[in-house]
């Protein structure tokens, strides 16, 4: 999803998702977004979302994030 002053738009659903939540968008250079991921059992009550800044440039993406995550997330 999108970071700054309009929400999370635009917002890049799940595949399976599409149908539902997809939206039409376009991403551009200068745009910051975040990708992000829900790590935890299907249906469970516990997880935890983990997440990078991305910076969309003219040549690709510049990752923004720089705190490292911690292994036992990662499990």
């Amino acid at each position: 999803h999108g970071v700054g002053m309009h929400g999370e738009t635009p917002f890049i659903a799940h595949s399976m998702d599409y149908e539902t939540y997809g939206r039409d968008g376009i991403i551009v250079p200068g745009m910051v977004v975040s990708v992000e991921s829900y790590i935890g059992e299907k249906g469970g009550r516990e997880g935890v979302k983990l997440e990078d800044e991305i910076l969309i440039t003219e040549t690709g993406t510049e990752l923004l994030s720089r705190f490292p995550y911690e292994d036992e997330f990662l499990e």
